[in-house]
């Protein structure tokens, strides 16, 4: 096992929920395509750039595209939370944050407006415009040992308020025998940039308990109103000083050289590294 590559336990783990390919020219082995993505990402160096070891890069890089469009990593993704929330190991007190992401100028490049063809690939392939230059955001929910539950990806200058009920929508952990897949969350963690009337509503219609500080604003706000303002929403001081965990997750996700910087020119594409990077996650996890 060389640097950046899967070990046998990791491997073990992942094979069965990674389509195997029987054609191909020459035929290169599911791990040593794999593997050439995970060095990618881990790198963040051009898919031309490639060691040989990995097989042609057009091999690896047509098939992780492949794999993009069809959604292969976020099934993955699901089937491994599957199988760890039938072993009882995933802690269901969930936190959400969003990090920025540095968009290359290579990542910019799309050579043409629109988003294609392809009706879900946004017609901003995810890139935003602030104060930094072009940008990306990663919205993340994990669980509370620090594991990616969901993800969206966004243009940078989307407020995170905004998108806390669709990241939360893609938190959905099949079962592994009959029922519907798993939704309802213990509790969720958020800093003040997600304290909003609307979320605190969808929160409660779902039955989920939450922890969000109140912003200075809306507590002035309460307070002028006297009792038509209501009363404070309920804050734990004592849960909230787990909302490091997310943080870490981040740390580990933006370990990967190719999240850290985006160098992807479509948002299927940079989701899908996102995606792969959070599968590693779980697997080094378990």
């Amino acid at each position: 096992m060389r640097r950046h590559e899967l070990t046998d336990q990791e491997w073990e783990l992942l094979a069965p929920l990674i389509p195997r390919a029987a054609t191909g020219l020459p035929w290169v082995s599911d791990r040593q395509i794999i593997n050439g993505m995970v060095y990618k990402i881990r790198t963040g160096i051009s898919w031309r750039d490639l060691p040989e070891r990995y097989g042609p890069w057009q091999t690896v890089y047509t098939r992780f595209r492949r794999y993009a469009l069809d959604g292969v990593f976020t099934r993955a993704l699901q089937q491994i939370q599957s199988q760890a929330d039938a072993a009882g190991d995933i802690d269901w007190l969930v936190q959400i944050d969003s990090t920025i992401v540095r968009a290359h100028q290579h990542a910019a490049a799309t050579g043409r407006k629109g988003g294609g063809h392809r009706p879900d690939e946004p017609d901003d392939h995810a890139l935003g415009r602030s104060r930094g230059g072009l940008t990306t955001k990663i919205h993340l929910a994990c669980d509370g040992k620090g594991r990616p539950l969901a993800l969206l990806i966004t243009p940078g200058q989307r407020h995170d308020s905004t998108c806390a009920q669709a990241l939360l929508d893609r938190i959905r952990v099949p079962r592994t025998g009959p029922g519907r897949p798993r939704r309802r969350l213990d509790r969720v963690i958020a800093d003040k940039a997600y304290s909003s009337r609307g979320l605190r509503s969808y929160l409660r219609k779902r039955g989920i308990a939450c922890t969000i500080p109140e912003k200075n604003d809306q507590r002035r706000h309460r307070h002028n109103r006297g009792r038509r303002g209501g009363r404070p929403p309920a804050f734990d001081r004592h849960v909230y000083r787990r909302r490091n965990v997310v943080e870490r997750c981040f740390n580990q996700l933006k370990g990967f050289r190719g999240i850290a910087t985006r160098y992807d020119k479509t948002a299927t594409s940079y989701e899908a590294a996102v995606s792969l990077a959070s599968l590693l996650l779980w697997a080094r996890s378990l």
